[in-house]
């Protein structure tokens, strides 16, 4: 039987209508987040295993069971990244990037792979967009990057989304907690679903993190690790807060919140959507602050986040939409030896960074004229015999109907003056 070839389980092609949306997340990111001082970075997509061992956690679930890892013909074991900020973090300690004790502002985009169960807006191949900021232990750099956040999402007019805060502490506190919750758990442990039994042995702050509603309803009358946090980690978390609420950004405490990873230490956030179902978080991220040194780097702070691209555009496919650009100009010709005498002049107003369209099929005038009002172009020019004799074209303004004869030569500032005098209305 002959196999029927199609993409990878858990992955997707992405069409032209949804890399629209895509490409408008990546423009506006790159565009936004260079005002805060961000510089791209791009690293490799696959690492040595180690890295990830080390800076997200033997124990998470990321590194014990949804990585692709393999052996490369050298022998090394490899892996896909599931994530970038350990890749980030490895990149910052091999180039020395934190030497002149400045902040260091990265952002970054791409893909990410994780052998996951596929499910809505959750995929085996994904793509995130994030920001990493080293150098600095000061509150105001959590409060700006989630400004920044925060800035960047509004002009996509989310609906149903919540901003969630929490501190989880650092290791100066975070110990008693964790001595705690194995106490109370314990005496809970018969209620709890299978996921939670095993992550009380090997990750107890994770169960909770379980969205398995009879072990939440087993979960809300713990103590929360607010009550073990220091003095610091507390006046911390308060100008986290005071900070935020400063510059008008909507949040809510969630004392229950900790992330999958086991690097993050005192803030820690999550943007939730209430159009994804059960996986509701677009994205999360916290501070760092040992996770460079744990690589064998310098004791350098850090604050970051990850923002799921794909999660991001099944929200923007239910409420906007993000046509095709239309042409500038629309050519229409009587036959094809018209289009081709025309060809260099199409390639020169594509030069001048106009969109030029077209049918190549060049059928009668009046399917031409079809195509070019579906197109969506604002001129159309029309080249018949006498059009062609005169080396002219005939300009039609489809917004009002209006037309005119220029010489080719003049197609440009014909285009130009339309469009000055469309702005102006």
């Amino acid at each position: 039987m002959e196999v029927v070839l199609k993409a990878p389980k858990g992955t997707r092609d992405l069409l032209p209508e949804l890399t629209r949306i895509f490409q408008v997340i990546e423009s506006r990111a790159q565009s936004h987040f260079a005002k805060y001082g961000f510089e791209e970075i791009r690293t490799p997509m696959f690492e040595e295993t180690a890295l990830f061992k080390r800076g997200i956690g033997d124990e998470t679930d990321i590194v014990s069971k949804e990585m692709y890892t393999f052996v490369d013909k050298g022998g090394r074991e490899m892996t896909l990244r599931p994530e970038l900020t350990a890749s980030v973090c490895r990149s910052v300690i091999q180039h020395n990037l934190t030497r002149g004790g400045d902040l260091v502002k990265l952002m970054y985009m791409g893909p990410m792979f994780r052998y996951e169960r596929p499910q809505a807006g959750r995929y085996r191949q994904f793509s995130q967009l994030g920001v990493e900021v080293f150098g600095s232990q000061d509150p105001m750099i959590d409060v700006e990057t989630i400004e920044a956040l925060m800035s960047y999402l509004e002009p996509f007019e989310l609906p149903h989304v919540k901003l969630v805060i929490n501190s989880i502490g650092d290791e100066r506190d975070r110990p008693a907690y964790l001595s705690y919750l194995r106490g109370e758990l314990q005496l809970k442990q018969g209620k709890m679903c299978a996921k939670c039994k095993v992550r009380m042995e090997k990750n107890v702050l994770r169960v909770l993190d379980c969205k398995n509603p009879h072990c939440q309803e087993e979960l809300k009358d713990l103590a929360s690790i607010s009550e073990f946090l220091n003095e610091e980690n507390r006046a911390h978390f308060a100008e986290v807060q005071a900070g935020l609420s400063s510059l008008g950004v909507d949040f809510e405490v969630n004392p229950f919140l900790v992330r999958g990873l086991d690097y993050y230490t005192k803030t820690a956030f999550e943007l939730l959507s209430g159009d994804l179902g059960a996986q509701s978080a677009i994205m999360g991220g916290g501070r760092y602050d040992g996770l460079l040194k744990s690589l064998g780097g310098p004791d350098v702070p850090a604050f970051g986040w990850a923002l799921g691209m794909d999660r991001l555009v099944s929200v923007l496919e239910k409420y906007q939409r993000f046509q095709k650009p239309a042409p500038d100009l629309f050519f229409v010709f009587g036959n094809r030896d018209f289009l081709v005498s025309h060809m260099k002049t199409m390639t020169e107003l594509r030069n001048r960074g106009y969109h030029v369209g077209y049918d190549i099929r060049c059928g009668s005038m009046k399917s031409q004229m079809k195509k070019a009002n579906k197109s969506g172009a604002a001129m159309v020019a029309l080249v018949g015999e006498d059009e062609a004799a005169r080396n002219e074209v005939l300009m039609k303004n489809m917004r009002n109907s209006q037309q005119n004869t220029v010489s080719v030569d003049q197609i440009a500032n014909q285009i130009q003056t339309v469009s000055r005098v469309e702005e102006k209305t």
